[in-house]
This record gives structure tokens, C-alpha cells and sequence, in this order.
């Protein structure tokens, strides 16, 4: 059996009990199942190394933690912005428009028909990626926005 290296890497934990975790690398999208849980919950970020759990190695375990943070999600009752309305202007419905924000972050927009924003947004908020996309640009906050006169939904990915 050839042995595996270590890996450094953001993970997301997709799942966590007493005994156990599961986590995907939010870059390669690679899921690992932790041999042990050493303290991990679902939605937790880590920047950690990992190593095959011996002798079979087909689980993981953690070497190490670097940092662990939890993304925050939040279904905003606010207006999009001027800015994310001014980007979302000359897109088609399902268009997506992507922006950076000064510093570090990105707004994402994607136009909608107006009576399926409210979907959009929960859409959204719902969906596994979100957390691993926060998680690549090294946001800590997710706000979603959302405009049925405009036929629009802002996600903003904000720093700490």
C-alpha cells in the first residue's frame, strides 16, 4: 500500500458526531472522514494537517489545527446595495456578476425573476458551497440581500 502525505489545507466540516467528522478541502473539493472528532462541528472552518489514521489508511486524522473559525450566515432584511444594484444593471436573468470588495471579500449578484427571489436568497443561504466559498476568500460573514423590484440577489462575502 503506497503511503499518502500529509495535507495542509481549509477544510469545512460537512459532518461531525462524538466519535467522528467528515471534511471536504475547500479548494480540491476532496471529502476526508476523520478517524476521530477532535472537537469539530458541522459548518466549523479549520486550517489544519491531516494524515492517513494508520494501518489502513482509508480515515483520516488531524496532525494539527492552525485555526478554526465559523462562517456566519445571514438573511438580511437590507436592500442590496447601490454598488451590487449598479452591477446586477445589464445582466440577464441568471446571470452572475462577480466583484471584489476593497480589501479582502467579493459580492457576488445574480439576477432572478422577481418572483423567485425569496427562493434565490434561500437558496443561497441553504447551499453547502456558500460556507466553502467564505472559506476560500477568507470571509467570516455571509449577508444576502435580495430585491424583488429589481429582480436580484446580492451575496456579499465580508472579512473579519
Amino acid at each position: 500500500m503506497s503511503e499518502q502525505p500529509e495535507q495542509t489545507g481549509t477544510f469545512v466540516v460537512t459532518h461531525a458526531d462524538a466519535e467522528s467528522a467528515v471534511v471536504r478541502d475547500v479548494d480540491t473539493a476532496q471529502v476526508l472522514t476523520l478517524a476521530s472528532n477532535p472537537g469539530l462541528e458541522v459548518d466549523d472552518v479549520v486550517d489544519a494537517t491531516v494524515a492517513p489514521d494508520p494501518p489502513l489508511e482509508v480515515t483520516w486524522q488531524v496532525i494539527e489545527v492552525e485555526s478554526r473559525r465559523s462562517i456566519e450566515l445571514v438573511d438580511s432584511d437590507l436592500e442590496p446595495t447601490r454598488r451590487s444594484k449598479a452591477l446586477a444593471a445589464d445582466a440577464d436573468i441568471g446571470d452572475l456578476v462577480t466583484d471584489e470588495r476593497a480589501g479582502t471579500g467579493e459580492i457576488h449578484v445574480v439576477r432572478v425573476p422577481a418572483e423567485e427571489v425569496d427562493d434565490a436568497a434561500r437558496d443561497v443561504l441553504d447551499d453547502d458551497e456558500t460556507i466553502a466559498r467564505a472559506a476560500r476568500l477568507e470571509a467570516v460573514r455571509v449577508e444576502v440581500r435580495r430585491s424583488a423590484d429589481d429582480g436580484m440577489v446580492s451575496v456579499r462575502y465580508l472579512p473579519d
